[in-house]
């Protein structure tokens, strides 16, 4: 069995898991934070991404006990005061979903694409980042649309931070 210490969205959690417990199920199942999705358990789809220290990261190809210590950003977290995170809202904005599955981990991706890229993203720039994201509703247009527009607000040119 693992101890698990971290901070999820801003807040310090502890935990206990078997050691062979995948980061997805901990912040599923033991925290109860269930906007993180589980589409694949092979790394392909990125229904699962969560930032950790700062970085997008497939939460599925990551054994919980190895995040002791670390700080993980939830698609939870990225609101604040009730308000949407400028990338949620565009996804809202400009219909960036349809059945809903992927778009947590499509967001987290995007927030970490902005906060390397900065504001200044192209089309094809956003394409080649999204290739570890599936989709099956979409067809990618209206996500890369919002990824676009977000991008924008969030800082025209300048590296942002995801929280």
């Amino acid at each position: 069995m693992a101890d698990i210490n971290l901070t999820v969205n801003g807040r310090t959690v502890s935990g206990t898991c078997e050691d062979r417990t995948l980061l997805v199920q901990f912040i599923r199942e033991n925290l109860g934070l269930t906007g993180t999705h589980v589409g694949c358990d092979t790394s392909q789809c990125g229904a699962c991404v969560v930032h950790i220290d700062g970085k997008a990261v497939k939460s599925c190809t990551m054994l919980a006990a190895q995040a002791d210590g670390a700080e993980v950003l939830t698609i939870e977290g990225l609101a604040s005061g009730g308000e949407l995170h400028p990338m949620q809202a565009a996804f809202r904005e400009h219909h960036g979903l349809q059945c809903g599955f992927c778009t947590p981990g499509m967001i987290m991706t995007a927030v970490d694409m902005v906060r390397r890229h900065g504001g200044q993203l192209d089309e094809k720039t956003v394409r080649h980042e999204l290739e570890g994201n599936i989709c099956r509703c979409t067809g990618y247009h209206n996500i890369v649309k919002a990824i676009l527009a977000a991008a924008e607000e969030m800082g025209a040119g300048a590296k942002v931070a995801a929280e």
